[in-house]
């Protein structure tokens, strides 16, 4: 069930972001004088040691040539609660002069008249823009569009006396069909799991788009006025997913824990940054998702940086972002954020910053995947829209659950949010 905590912070975030564009929509800029020293604070969710590593690196080449920016601070907030603690610094008075905003609240801060615009890169995709903007102009620089695949632990599902999925891919049958019934393998002769879908949890609900993509399945219409979770594609969709996680026991149910790193899952589907936490514990694999009724598919996950129209020193902080997204610095955070620019997409560009991954996997996942990929759900309010979403899915999480009644009451619980 969803805790009364969760309900609570769900709901401060609501509330947060709706003080976030309250405050921005009628009082203009409220940036204040890049005279005199300045010190940047730029907000992120990631505090890998090899992720802070290459943005502090590229801050020092900045300030090489900036002396007047005294400092660059990469201030890490908890993923779990970043947004909800990013908009209430804002509407607090204590904004961070940048920052990394996730996909699911773009149209909130697009929105709202919180972001500076920044320049239309013709280099980066118009794709890969289009939730960053509004009114034809772009509020965040889109730097990491990144691609969902499947990371395989080869060694297990060898010792379970499966195929690999790359076999699969050669004969043209990798689909959700297989990989369930190599999960439900594994499971059976090595007492481990099967497949993980991005660390899936109760509040992470979204990274299913990952599945039920594949079925033509989506939450909401794309004028986002229409609930799609009552369509006959999401209920299939949710179906052969309940059924993988409690007949086939292909999957673990929502909240159970199981670490792919750490060999405790024979599948992951996840994104290319997470290549960062292998190691030489076994063999292991990228590959596309598997396919789903309707045919190959991609999704991905999204980050902008942004400028904060509250920041005291907009026009510092809007430079530094130019600098820091630029052609060369670009091809940096690629190593760990695929850049979704015209003249890095290529694969052998990839390997040059991602040694970990060859370039039949960078192509056949990244490059393919920010070409055709659909962005995970984004909706204005998306904050309550989630809660709504997670509290209404709760009674799907048990064996015996009725899912098409489940999905009728989630478009009933989101209704009020989604515009008539």
């Amino acid at each position: 069930m969803i805790s009364h905590r969760q309900q609570r912070t769900a709901k401060l975030a609501a509330l947060a972001t709706t003080g976030l564009i309250a405050l921005t929509a009628c009082g203009g800029s409220g940036a204040g004088s890049d005279d005199g020293p300045v010190n940047l604070r730029m907000t992120v969710w990631s505090g890998a040691p090899e992720h802070l590593k290459l943005l502090n690196g590229i801050a020092d080449d900045y300030r090489k040539s900036h002396p007047e920016v005294k400092s660059v601070k990469f201030d890490v907030l908890p993923v779990e609660n970043y947004t909800e603690t990013l908009t209430t610094q804002i509407a607090g008075g204590k904004s961070p002069d940048l920052a990394w905003i996730f996909e699911n609240s773009a149209p909130d801060f697009v929105s709202s008249g919180a972001l500076k615009e920044v320049e239309d890169d013709p280099d980066v995709l118009p794709a890969a823009k289009k939730i960053w903007k509004h009114d034809g102009k772009l509020y965040a620089y889109p730097f990491s569009t990144s691609p969902f695949g499947v990371f395989v632990n080869t060694d297990m599902l060898e010792e379970a006396g499966q195929p690999s999925p790359a076999e699969l891919i050669k004969k043209g049958e990798w689909n959700w069909d297989e990989a369930t019934r190599m999960g439900a393998a594994v499971h059976d002769k090595t007492g481990k799991t099967g497949m993980v879908i991005r660390d899936f949890d109760f509040k992470a609900w979204d990274n299913l788009a990952a599945y039920w993509d594949g079925w033509g399945a989506e939450a909401w219409s794309a004028d986002g006025r229409t609930c799609g979770f009552d369509k006959p594609e999401m209920v299939k969709a949710m179906t052969s997913l309940h059924s993988a996680i409690f007949d086939d026991k292909a999957m673990l149910a929502p909240g159970a824990p199981a670490d792919f790193f750490a060999g405790e899952a024979a599948m992951t589907v996840t994104q290319m940054s997470r290549a960062s936490l292998l190691t030489d514990k076994f063999k292991w694999d990228f590959v596309p998702l598997p396919e789903g009724p309707e045919g190959d598919y991609a999704v991905t996950g999204q980050a902008g940086i942004a400028v904060l129209n509250k920041s005291k020193h907009a026009d510092a902080a809007a430079d530094f972002q130019a600098f820091m997204t630029n052609k060369k610095n670009s091809a940096k955070l690629g190593t760990y954020f695929p850049q979704a620019r015209s003249s890095q997409l290529d694969a052998g560009t990839l390997a040059k910053s991602n040694p970990k991954l060859s370039e039949e996997q960078l192509s056949s996942v990244v490059v393919d995947g920010i070409k055709h990929g659909k962005v995970k759900p984004v909706h204005i309010g998306q904050a309550e829209i989630a809660e709504a979403v997670r509290s209404a899915l709760d009674p799907l999480w048990k064996p015996n659950a009725d899912v098409r009644k489940v999905l009728t009451g989630v478009c009933r619980a989101i209704k009020p949010q989604l515009k008539p």
